[in-house]
C-alpha cells in the first residue's frame, strides 16, 4: 500500500506534515509506505530530526510549489515539477494508491478530474464533511461546495456515493439517507429537490428515509444528508463559525470539540477513480496524521472498487 503526500501544501508545511507522519508512525501498527513530494533539501533534514524511519518513506523531489491563490489550471500546466503535479503523476501512473494534500484546493480538484478522472458513470464528483451528532454519532453531509448548482441526477448520485462512504469508512450499517429541504413533506422545496425526491425514493442502492429540515442536521434522524453545494457550504461554514465561537468564549464541551476538523483530517473527493484527499490549508500535525489514516482505510476497504461496481 503506497500513499502519496504533498509535503509543501498548507500554511504550516512542511513542518506540520512531518510531525503528522511522526504521529502516524507512532500510532499505527502497520503503516503504509509514503511517497513524499516536495523539496528534498528542505524535507530530508526534517525527516531526520523527527526520526522518521527511512524504511517507510521516499522523498520524490519536487522543487516547485503551487501557492494557495494561484489559478489552478494555469499553475498545474506551468508548474509540472510542483509537489501537487508530481503527486498526481505518481497516482496516475500507479506508483501510489492515494494522494493527499493540504495545498491549493482548486489545483487538487483539477488534478483529480484530469489526471485520474471520474468513475465511469459518475456525472460529477462531490466532496463531503463529517457532521457530529448530539447523541455521539456521526453523520455525513454532501455536497459542501464543489457543485454549487446541481441537477436532480447529481443529488441522486451523491446519495449513492455518500451511502457507500458512510457504510465502509464510517462503519454505519445500512445508513439512512435524507434530502435537505425546507419541510419534511414530499412535495416541499424548490424545483431541484422536488425533482430529486422521486429519484432518491426509487434508488435501490440507498436507504432513503425522506426529507429533513435544517433543525434536524445535528440530531440522530439520518446518517447521510444530501444537498447541492451552495446549501452544503453554507451549513459547513456555519458549523465552523460555531466551533470558533465556542473557542473564543472558552465554552468547554466534548460535543463542540468534535467540530474540530483536525479530528477527521480532510475530505475525500468522492466519485473519482482513485482516493484523493484534500486537507484544510491550516492543517497541523493531527490533521495530516488523520488524512493518512483515512487514505489507508479507503485503500484497505476497496471503497473505490465498490463505488465503481455501483455505477457499472
Amino acid at each position: 500500500m503506497n500513499i502519496g503526500l504533498d509535503m509543501m501544501g498548507g500554511d504550516f508545511a512542511p513542518l506540520e506534515a512531518v510531525k503528522g507522519i511522526q504521529q502516524y508512525v507512532n500510532e499505527v501498527s502497520s503503516p503504509a509506505f509514503l511517497f513524499l513530494t516536495g523539496d528534498e533539501n528542505t524535507l530530508n533534514p526534517l525527516l531526520r530530526e523527527y526520526n522518521i524511519p527511512s524504511s517507510i518513506v521516499k522523498v520524490v523531489h519536487a522543487p516547485q510549489v503551487i501557492g494557495m491563490h494561484e489559478h489552478p489550471t494555469k499553475a498545474l500546466k506551468e508548474k509540472q515539477q510542483s509537489s501537487i503535479a508530481v503527486g498526481f503523476h505518481l497516482l496516475a501512473t500507479g506508483k501510489t494508491d492515494a494522494f493527499i494534500s493540504a495545498g491549493n484546493t482548486g489545483a487538487m480538484m483539477v488534478g483529480a478530474l484530469y489526471s485520474i478522472k471520474a468513475i465511469e458513470g459518475v456525472l460529477r464528483p462531490t466532496i463531503s464533511t463529517i457532521i457530529p451528532k448530539e447523541n455521539g454519532g456521526t453523520g455525513l453531509l454532501l455536497d459542501v461546495g464543489l457543485n454549487a448548482d446541481c441537477k436532480p441526477e447529481n443529488l441522486n448520485q451523491f446519495a449513492t456515493l455518500g451511502s457507500l462512504y458512510a457504510s465502509h469508512i464510517l462503519g454505519i450499517e445500512n445508513p439512512r439517507v435524507s434530502l435537505i429541504n425546507i419541510g419534511e413533506e414530499e412535495g416541499k422545496g424548490n424545483i431541484l429537490v422536488q425533482a430529486a425526491y422521486p429519484l432518491l425514493k426509487e434508488n435501490k442502492q440507498i436507504n432513503f428515509v425522506g426529507n429533513i429540515e435544517g433543525r434536524d442536521i445535528f440530531l440522530d434522524k439520518t446518517d447521510v444528508m444530501v444537498c447541492e453545494g451552495f446549501t452544503g457550504n453554507i451549513i459547513l461554514k456555519l458549523a465552523e463559525s460555531l466551533f470558533e465561537i465556542t473557542k473564543q468564549k472558552q465554552i468547554k464541551h466534548e460535543y463542540f470539540d468534535r467540530f474540530n476538523f483536525e479530528n477527521y483530517g480532510g475530505t475525500p473527493v468522492l466519485g473519482v477513480a482513485k482516493p484523493v484527499i484534500i486537507g484544510h490549508g491550516i492543517s497541523h500535525a493531527k490533521a495530516f496524521k488523520n488524512m493518512i489514516i483515512l487514505a489507508q482505510k479507503m485503500i484497505g476497504t476497496d471503497l473505490l472498487g465498490k463505488m465503481k461496481t455501483s455505477f457499472a
